[in-house]
């Protein structure tokens, strides 16, 4: 294990998270949607979509006949759900997890061929087609996320079964990819691979893993287009990269390899392989020193944030190949947003923090976290969404499908493309790898996660009253240790913030961190509270966004709020709200599983008994709106949801 891993992400063992909130929703997915996704990949849930992932790994270890069955990328559940069991356990013992576990490695190592190759559809279905089709067959992706889930076990439980088998396969792997002679000089389709490889790295000092992770980075974009070699090669035809959506090919933009990495200025293509690979950069930025790779990583950061993301933090807007569109175009309603996107920014947005210590990367987690991740599974934790909308008419659903096909209502069982669940699940059971960072001398918060923290000489114990109250407690003990705590200050807060050391007032001061440091030599028994404005903010779109143009939506610390019919009765577009007037705020604890509340004023549009157009003005009477977190939508009944209301 290498110095720079000590200096990633904090292990999830120094952290244990209790917080009424998280640990609420962490339970939720050790108790339900662990076991429940295990029964999913098993197909045994009644009336949930086919997977046969497990049954598709008997098959390829000669435990089971039959075809292979599902999409190409079946095998990434498998890994992404190791990971999520991997996570769970390193914080808790669970022998029957783990046995489990034990019984997964046991059939993938069995599955593995003889030259260490690992992937059930080629060798099942199509055991001459290895590499042919790195542009659309995912087989670098599905070796990423069993990397990640290896990486993620050995962690856990000091196992090296499945550390092995995925060490072999990425030697194999490299054997076949790179710039020397005689191999391929090509890179994944859908990125994944970069990110996983700079882990296995941190976990076996291989120096080869990173080095092939930056070789795909650095690869990628550059001409001549290997997808265009690899295309000749098997059809005899070019990519036709110079054409996007011929067909059905959508263009060398979707694949975010239309430059060199370094020269994309805009984010482009499929919005989950643009965070992948956003991520993978940043990681390797930071592992080899690249400043030109890192400046590559602000530049797109800032394109995605400040331009492509939903108040939300959903990214990719266009339903058509899962993609980013163009700038400042974010419809609420034909939004794709899909969970795995908002998950993959948070997994950039924490690369960055890794990179370079700013709030504004922080502000971008804990605003997907609230919001566009968790708002992809359902209060029991047993349906899940894979397009996360801002506005939904019902509707218009049921009888326009060509617009809104994407859109399932209610949330799914499952799917037969099942990359959200397991990777909303791996993410919330690492929740505690986001929390903070011990770097030197300093600590930074950069989550008002309740629990404790231990780091070295110091320990802390964390009382947090987020998303409903604004008040955060830490009782850090530590042996006359001088050290600068550093506290994010949330942008929702406006700037309105008390911090008190042991009943103290201190200067409320913001670093150009965006974080409030408190350098000291801290004992034994020091108790610091911060106290966040809560206001209920009123919030506008940049006037580009037409569609938001006379809207607002609200929010309240960190959590986005929205309308439903549930709530306010069907035909949501015809309140229409009062900036200006106030909101009240209430915890509602029966509803929901607990929730805060806004109730907002305006007034509402008054039908008739008129013509389709008419001269006459609107008539409008006195109205009120109950709005409800955006993430705890449609658990009561299919109905209406807005986010973005027109005002007064």
């Amino acid at each position: 294990m290498t110095n720079s891993y000590n200096n990633a992400l904090p292990a999830l063992e120094t952290v244990r998270i209790r917080d009424e909130f998280w640990g609420r929703t962490m339970d939720l997915v050790r108790n339900n949607v662990v076991p429940y996704q295990w029964e999913a990949l098993n197909d045994r849930i009644e009336g949930a979509a086919k997977s046969h992932c497990i049954e598709n790994f008997r098959i390829a270890a000669g435990q089971a006949e039959g075809e292979f069955f599902g999409c190409v990328f079946q095998d990434s559940d498998l890994g992404k759900w190791m990971e999520a069991a991997a996570y769970l356990l390193s914080q808790e013992p669970d022998p029957e997890l783990e046995a489990i576990c034990d019984e997964a490695v046991a059939l993938m190592g069995a599955a593995q061929q003889a030259d260490g190759y690992l992937n059930t559809y080629f060798t099942v279905k199509d055991p001459q087609g290895r590499w042919t089709n790195l542009k659309d067959w995912h087989e670098l992706y599905c070796a990423g996320h069993l990397m990640e889930g290896a990486v993620a076990y050995y962690e856990a439980t000091g196992k090296r079964e499945f550390l092995d088998i995925m060490c072999r396969y990425a030697d194999y792997i490299d054997s076949v990819f790179g710039p020397e002679e005689g191999k391929k000089h090509g890179y994944p389709g859908h990125e994944e691979i970069e990110l996983a490889l700079v882990k296995l790295y941190r976990a076996t000092g291989e120096r080869r893993y990173l080095n092939l992770a930056a070789y795909f980075i650095n690869t990628r974009g550059t001409k001549p287009y290997y997808f265009d070699q690899e295309g000749e090669a098997r059809e005899g035809e070019a990519y036709r990269q110079h054409i996007p959506g011929y067909g059905s090919n959508p263009g060398y933009e979707y694949y975010q390899a239309h430059k060199p990495v370094r020269e994309q200025k805009d984010i482009t293509g499929h919005a989950v392989r643009a965070m992948y690979l956003c991520t993978g950069m940043a990681e390797v930025a930071r592992e080899t020193g690249d400043e030109s790779l890192m400046q590559a990583c602000r530049t797109l950061f800032d394109s995605v944030v400040n331009r492509n993301m939903y108040v939300t933090g959903a990214i990719g807007s266009n339903e058509s190949y899962e993609r980013f569109s163009f700038d400042y175009h974010l419809p609420n309603d034909t939004v794709y947003g899909e969970t795995c996107a908002a998950i993959g920014l948070v997994f950039f947005a924490r690369s960055m923090l890794t990179l370079e210590k700013k709030a504004v990367y922080a502000d971008v987690m804990e605003r997907c976290l609230y919001n566009g991740v968790i708002s992809g599974m359902s209060l029991d934790g047993k349906s899940f969404f894979y397009v996360n909308p801002l506005e939904v008419w019902p509707e218009a659903v049921a009888k326009v499908p060509n617009l809104y096909q994407h859109v399932a209502l209610p949330r799914q069982k499952w799917f037969g493309c099942a990359c959200c669940p397991p990777n909303l699940a791996r993410l919330v059971a690492s929740l505690g790898k986001y929390t903070y960072d011990y770097n030197g001398d300093t600590l930074y918060v950069h989550l008002y996660v309740g629990g404790a923290i231990d780091c070295g000489m110091v320990h802390m114990d964390v009382d947090s009253r987020l998303p409903w109250e604004g008040r955060v407690t830490f009782n850090l003990s530590a042996e006359n240790e001088e050290l600068d705590l550093a506290l994010r200050i949330p942008a929702w807060c406006q700037g309105q913030f008390t911090i008190t050391l042991n009943g103290k007032t201190l200067p409320s001061e913001i670093g150009e961190d965006g974080y409030a440091h408190i350098r000291r030599t801290w004992g034994e028994a020091d108790e610091i509270a911060v106290e966040f404005a809560m206001p209920v903010l009123v919030l506008r779109s940049h006037p580009a966004l037409r569609e938001n143009v006379g809207k607002a939506a609200l929010q309240r610390g960190p959590v986005v709020y929205c309308m439903e019919e549930a709530d306010n009765g069907p035909k949501l577009h015809e309140f229409l709200l009062d900036p200006q007037a106030p909101v009240s705020f209430q915890y509602e604890a029966e509803l929901l599983g607990g929730v805060g509340t806004l109730t907002c004023t305006g007034r509402r549009l008054v039908e008739k008994d008129a013509a389709l157009y008419t001269a006459q003005a609107p008539e409008t009477e006195p109205a009120t709106a109950k709005l409800v977190p955006y993430y705890a939508w449609d658990n009561r009944g299919v109905g209406e949801l807005m986010v973005w209301m027109h005002t007064l």
